[in-house]
């Protein structure tokens, strides 16, 4: 059975600290990349197979784009999204359905419940229930099934692997990414996810994040790149991590589920990590702390940034400890 890289492979990245007692360990690998695709800080094993997840979405977004379909401004940052649901999430997906002819009966994402308070809140009080539009990858699905009328491609099967958009994906990725895909599996949003390398996806998103600046780029992924930051709400939400990190330090950040993350400088610096645990919470910690030792984020910008994303480990309500860096990450920083 394929698989992605072992406890063997890997070194601790992230440990959380209880009232001076370390409880908690996350092990994984991570990978800084130049802007040449050159390795700078390797932490495990950077060339097993690893599955995205969410942090594929702006190269699903390109596969859509790269099929006709003319998304503009926060469209474009909404399908790389992994959103909360808010409101102006939801009508957001809802416009662009509407512009493809279709409405959220179309969508093949699950239904949910929006993580976003208030929106959630609402939702309960006029009885409407879970919606597919507050599912986080809602965005994704409107684009997906926008190129599918764009092309005249069938809307029931677009999260088929032969569909021809998902080819188009396959194709997106192998070319950013400079390898094949290791494997296929399918998404919890029920899109086809590929497997492939984090050396593959910091080299995908070194790309990705220079394109603005690169005459040779294609453009609709210097769109992408330019709208992420331009419209950091719509990828993540107000207050979110993703948005936080795009707002305050102008670096391309995305989560994936199963401890995974990318980010990119305009540089074209980039860094990819996976939590082989699969928990997230110490991910953007260590990414931009190996970033910031690679030279590629000022250090003195970072301290407001992590205050914000980083949650305080918590007893009785209150603080009690927090996510530390581990010790090959801090020995980056000696």
């Amino acid at each position: 059975m394929p698989e992605t890289f072992t406890s063997a492979d890997a070194v601790d990245l992230a440990v959380v600290e209880r009232n001076g007692f370390i409880e908690s360990r996350h092990r994984g690998s991570a990978v800084v990349l130049d802007a040449a695709g050159g390795v700078v800080t390797a932490l495990g094993d950077i060339d097993a197979p690893v599955m995205p997840r969410s942090a594929l979405k702006p190269f699903q977004a390109l596969a859509s784009m790269q099929s006709g379909v003319p998304l503009r401004g926060a469209e474009v940052a909404l399908a790389c999204a992994s959103h909360v649901g808010s409101r102006e999430h939801m009508e957001l997906a809802a416009s662009m359905l509407a512009k493809a002819g279709l409405d959220e009966e179309d969508l093949l994402c699950p239904e949910a419940w929006p993580g976003h308070e208030d929106t959630r809140n609402e939702l309960v009080r006029s009885g409407r229930g879970k919606s597919r539009l507050a599912f986080n990858c809602s965005g994704k699905h409107a684009a997906f099934l926008w190129a599918c009328t764009e092309n005249g491609w069938d809307t029931e099967t677009y999260l088929e692997p032969e569909h021809p958009l998902q080819r188009r994906v396959v194709e997106v990725v192998e070319e950013y990414a400079g390898e094949k895909i290791a494997h296929l599996a399918v998404d919890g949003c029920g899109a086809p996810v590929p497997a492939f390398s984090l050396r593959g996806l910091a080299r995908a998103t070194g790309r990705l994040a220079r394109s603005p600046g690169s005459k040779h780029a294609d453009a609709r992924a210097a769109t992408i790149a330019t709208a992420m930051l331009d419209y950091p709400w719509a990828v993540h939400g107000h207050g979110e991590e993703n948005t936080v990190v795009m707002e305050e330090l102008g670096v391309i950040a995305k989560l994936g589920a199963e401890g995974v993350l990318m980010l990119g400088t305009d540089t074209g610096a980039s860094c990819t990590l996976k939590m082989l645990d699969g928990n997230g919470r110490g991910a953007t910690l260590v990414g931009l702390t190996l970033l910031a030792a690679a030279g590629a984020v000022d250090v003195d910008r970072l301290a407001p940034v992590l205050e914000q994303v980083v949650k305080p480990v918590l007893g009785g309500g209150a603080p009690v400890g927090r996510v530390r860096l581990a010790a090959p990450v801090v020995a980056l920083l000696e």
